[in-house]
């Protein structure tokens, strides 16, 4: 079917309020009906729009009243404070409440979540993050929301239940059964192997793969049966009879990758959230104030005065602190950005660019990376590299044998062609318009077949989002410290 675009963005029979590209429009078509379906979508090609379309089809036809969506902690706001505004349409906005989960047990934020139970004739849409399914609050909350009426449960980033033991898998698949409508996202299902699927498909529908995870391992792999001194295993050494798989999963999922999607705008810029630890946030707000007490003392406020404050509070933001006689420490407990990177990375296929401002950072980044991928596919390219290393990195990365280039801005942004990646992760932001430019336009490029994803690290609230602003706005932040301006930046 030819689809032509009104200036309504009516379509067939269904209103959009966002105009679709023609992937969505064919995938939105051929799953809006369906009870179980997986959006095999590369990152970048724009499921949450298809998800939010279809939710809005379903609810005006009184199929559904109410919506779960379990999303990263990296994500997972956004399906509220970006997504649904923006592709939600305002007749369904309209007869829609929102809420987002909290596992704080605030007497505030248990009635708050008790109240959002309560019957009604709106639609109650609900966004919690996937990690909280691993917890028994969170367990039972969705317990009680899905058991009120017809539930259209969505599963971001699917790859995060592809490990069938893990809690929050369990959670999900026992969850599932008592949802109306099923979908699962993600560009990368298979990361490992044909076992990445299985708990994936069986969320959307236990019957797929006859409910049976030996069964399905029997089928698809190759086994060894091996004898250790205490017990015996069956060990996969190969897999077998993959065209049979997909074609039991091909009624039930739609494939598409960037290349695939002609009109797609050649960049596609996404955001991350990050959430500070404790000790962060005490550290942060201890050394954001003390920074605006510093600053009214000088009559004069510089550029310069700002951006070495400014930089102190990124470090913090990296998990790390610098004190004044030049001591690097690591801030107590987990670095949630590095985590998150992590768990980014998962939903990546293909080469990756991570710049980051910071040596501590790249340092971090490298050793994470070469502990959880192999020391073989990861390179640092800073101020430290080695001159006569430099050339046979950017060789390697555009040969594909190394995966993840991961350097500075102001010593990698400049002259080299990268454009072996098609995704580019900025772990932190520099201040600076010009290196933001630069660092883009290395993968954006001649010899670039593909469109580039840019990944931004944002933590809400902070000196992260004030610097975006001000880059998005194709400005310069030295620019803006003017005047009383400065202020701006860390209210």
């Amino acid at each position: 079917m030819q689809v032509k675009f009104l200036d309504e963005t009516v379509v067939s029979d269904f209103k959009f309020k966002t105009k679709p590209y023609q992937h969505q429009y064919n995938v939105f078509m051929k799953s809006r009906d369906k009870e179980s379906y997986a959006l095999f979508m590369e990152q970048g090609t724009g499921k949450s729009k298809v998800i939010l379309d279809n939710i809005a089809y379903l609810f005006r036809a009184g199929k559904i009243d109410s919506v779960i969506i379990a999303a990263p902690k990296g994500v997972y706001r956004n399906w509220i404070n970006q997504e649904y505004e923006i592709h939600m349409p305002d007749d369904v906005q309209e007869f829609t409440d929102t809420e987002l989960w909290s596992p704080l047990l605030t007497k505030k934020n248990l009635d708050r979540l008790s109240n959002f139970l309560s019957p009604s004739h709106r639609l109650k849409f609900f966004v919690i993050n996937i990690e909280a399914l691993s917890s028994d609050k969170g367990k039972n909350y969705l317990t009680r929301f899905l058991n009120m009426g017809k539930t259209f449960f969505v599963v971001d980033e699917s790859s995060a239940i592809k490990n069938r033991s893990a809690r929050r898998t369990k959670a999900c698949l026992k969850l599932s059964r008592l949802a109306k409508y099923r979908r699962i996202l993600t560009g990368t299902p298979v990361t490992q192997g044909p076992l990445d699927l299985w708990s994936q498909m069986n969320f959307l529908d236990e019957y797929i793969f006859q409910n049976s995870f030996y069964a399905y391992r029997n089928a698809y792999c190759v086994l060894n049966r091996r004898r250790l001194s205490s017990h015996t295993f069956d060990e996969v050494i190969g897999y077998q009879r993959l065209d049979e798989l997909q074609k039991v999963i091909e009624p039930y999922s739609y494939r598409v990758t960037k290349k695939e999607c002609l009109d797609l705008p050649d960049k596609i810029y996404q955001q991350r959230e990050i959430e500070m630890t404790p000790d962060q946030k005490k550290m942060y707000r201890i050394l954001k104030n003390q920074a605006i007490l510093e600053l009214e003392q000088f009559k004069t406020i510089t550029a310069p005065l700002v951006i070495t404050r400014i930089l102190r509070l990124q470090q913090i933001l990296c998990g790390y602190v610098k004190y004044d006689d030049g001591r690097i420490e690591n801030i107590k407990g987990p670095n949630p950005r590095l985590e998150e990177l992590l768990s980014v990375l998962e939903e990546i296929d293909g080469n990756v660019i991570i710049w980051a401002t910071f040596r501590r950072s790249i340092e971090m980044i490298h050793d994470a990376l070469a502990e959880k991928y192999g020391v073989e596919k990861v390179a640092s390219y800073y101020g430290e590299t080695l001159s006569e290393d430099r050339p046979e990195i950017v060789s390697s990365f555009q040969k594909g044998k190394i995966k993840y280039f991961v350097g500075q801005p102001r010593t990698g942004g400049f002259g080299l062609t990268l454009t072996k990646a098609k995704t580019i992760i900025y772990f932190n932001n520099t201040y600076d318009l010009e290196i933001r430019l630069q660092s883009e336009d290395r993968a954006h490029r001649i010899g670039q077949d593909e469109k580039v994803t840019y990944i931004d690290f944002v933590c809400p609230k902070t000196i992260d989002e004030r610097i975006l602003k001000v880059l998005k706005n194709k400005k310069r932040l030295a620019g803006e410290i003017t005047g009383d301006n400065w202020r701006e930046l860390f209210s």
